[in-house]
């Protein structure tokens, strides 16, 4: 089961006593804080959850399988998420 933004602010709704409203509009700042974090290459750490960090991966070549043919696929960033010990031992 997956959850959407839409399920963490009806959770939010009946957790805090608050409107939809309103859970809807701290769920999207919520990441919308975390989405300009990361474009501005700031780390991002929850305690006793995780890290969210941006990394530049290197250019390398890729290749057709159906041509065989090989192109440049350049540099990009990217997100890499790491959980801390307290995460992983909640989840087994």
């Amino acid at each position: 089961m997956s959850l959407a933004k839409k399920d963490l602010s009806q959770k939010l709704k009946q957790e805090l006593n608050l409107t939809l409203e309103t859970t809807d509009l701290l769920v999207d700042e919520f990441f919308s804080t975390i989405k300009k974090s990361l474009r501005d290459s700031k780390v991002v750490k929850f305690s006793g959850f995780g890290t969210f960090e941006v990394f530049q991966t290197k250019p390398r070549s890729g290749r057709n399988p159906k041509t065989m043919e090989t192109f440049p696929i350049l540099s990009r960033k990217k997100v890499r998420f790491t959980a801390t010990t307290k995460a992983k031992g909640f989840l087994n």
